[in-house]
């Protein structure tokens, strides 16, 4: 075998081993946080907000579910610039363990009936760190499986990170379908804790994965050369401000259309219509199973198709009609209909999900790559992700109609389609030779 045909087969274990690791660590912390929006909509309302009733005690509940998404901007803030600085592995490692301690501390805690006020004022506390948790995870996971990437597959090799999205969602929603078997007094008392308290089992295994992953070629140049710009923050914003603005807008129905769909319209479903909570637990699976088999094709298609223009405006078209298709077809309270609705509803925004992470990076140099992607990711699930089952519920409650939340559905997959669509008239990174150094604000890399 000649050197060059080692080296080869060596860059692509290193890859695929990459790919892995992102996918097996994104999938727990993405299981860590989905069981929090599952729980808000189900139980937290009666465990930790019992004097607020009905509609009321689901909206702070779902506040309270904003608020790990209020936190990840400083998550991707904090991580993004230790990761651009001294290297994708080690943020993983200790985003990893943050969402996994945070998660398990919540099954845990006790609810209002033991401790009091002192209940939801620490679980949003631990809702924060949870969110400054994944804040950081999701650019890394990105980065370390994009940038082990064979050339012209960084959108194929990006999907991996976004694969732990839908995996992780399954996970959650599997695990809450079981316990809602139970009887209600048990479900409230003890069964919802069952889904926190198993992450701990779960962050160990990730542990293992993400610690034999190699750092990425991407970074590893930029460190031996010593070329990391000392403050990643400032020089993404004076250097990149309308990329930030133009991805916050692209990544939002990728980040929304989850929690219309499993916080959203399962609160709505069992409460305001004639669903029970394992009839509509099922439903959310069967869209969750949809989007594990249908997502990687988006990657595919992105990778095969000339333009990406092309492959975006494919992907997301469909779903101005298909969106509001589904929410008709839930309030029909026809079983099969609404399982119908959400699953066909669930095709183009996962397929464009899977594309996103590869097509956003590529419009970063890789020295404020990890900063700027989670500036723009995380800053969507705080601005408009996060708020969709609050500004949903809100919606309901002030109109009793559920078409103001298909109007406000229908404009998160415009502002995506627009903003993506300027996005990619954006120099690609991953095409073009390295910047001049001396273009560059550098330091050496210090511990």
């Amino acid at each position: 075998m000649s050197a060059s045909t080692a080296t080869a087969r060596e860059k692509t274990k290193a890859a695929n081993r990459a790919g892995f690791g992102a996918f097996i660590g994104s999938t727990i912390e993405w299981f860590d946080f989905y069981i929090y929006g599952t729980a808000a909509a189900l139980v937290f309302d009666k465990v930790f907000f019992p004097e607020l009733e009905g509609p009321m005690g689901t909206l702070v509940a779902f506040a309270t579910f904003w608020v790990g998404f209020l936190a990840r901007p400083i998550g991707g803030i904090v991580f993004g610039h230790y990761g651009d600085r001294l290297g994708r592995k080690k943020t993983l490692v200790i985003t990893l363990l943050m969402m996994g301690i945070s998660t398990t501390a919540i099954g845990l805690l006790p609810g209002y009936a033991s401790i009091g006020i002192a209940a939801p004022i620490l679980l949003v506390c631990i809702r924060m760190i949870q969110g400054i948790g994944l804040g950081g995870e999701w650019g890394g996971s990105v980065l370390i499986a994009s940038e082990h990437a064979p050339k012209g597959k960084s959108v194929l090799y990006g999907a991996f990170a976004q694969q732990g999205s839908p995996v992780g969602n399954t996970l959650s929603t599997v695990s809450f379908l079981a316990i809602s078997q139970l009887p209600d007094a048990a479900f409230v008392s003890w069964g919802w804790r069952v889904p926190f308290l198993a992450s701990a089992a779960l962050v160990m295994v990730g542990l293992l994965v993400r610690l034999k992953v190699t750092e990425s070629p991407a970074m590893a140049k930029l460190i031996e050369k010593k070329e990391v710009v000392k403050l990643p923050l400032t020089e993404v914003l004076r250097s990149h401000p309308m990329l930030i603005v133009l991805g916050i807008g692209a990544c939002t129905i990728g980040l929304s259309a989850t929690y219309f769909k499993s916080t959203f319209a399962l609160s709505w479903a069992t409460t305001s219509l004639d669903f029970d909570r394992s009839s509509f637990l099922t439903i959310i699976l069967v869209a969750n199973i949809t989007q594990i088999i249908v997502q990687p094709f988006g990657a595919v298609l992105a990778t095969r198709m000339k333009s990406w223009s092309r492959a975006v405006t494919v992907m997301l078209l469909p779903e101005l009609i298909l969106m509001p298709l589904m929410f008709i077809l839930i309030s029909t309270e026809n079983y099969g209909l609404a399982m119908l609705g959400v699953a066909v509803a669930t095709i183009p925004h996962c397929l464009y999900y899977a594309a996103l992470a590869g097509m956003l990076a590529s419009r970063f140099p890789a020295h404020l790559r990890y900063t700027g992607i989670s500036l723009c990711y995380q800053l969507c699930g705080t601005l408009l992700g996060g708020t969709t089952p609050i500004i949903g519920q809100f919606l309901l409650n002030r109109t009793g109609s559920i078409t103001a939340v298909i109007a406000y559905a229908v404009l998160q997959v415009a502002l995506t389609l627009g903003c993506m669509l300027l996005l990619l008239k954006r120099p690609n990174h991953d095409e073009q030779a390295a910047e001049p150094v001396a273009a560059r604000r550098t330091v050496p890399v210090t511990a």
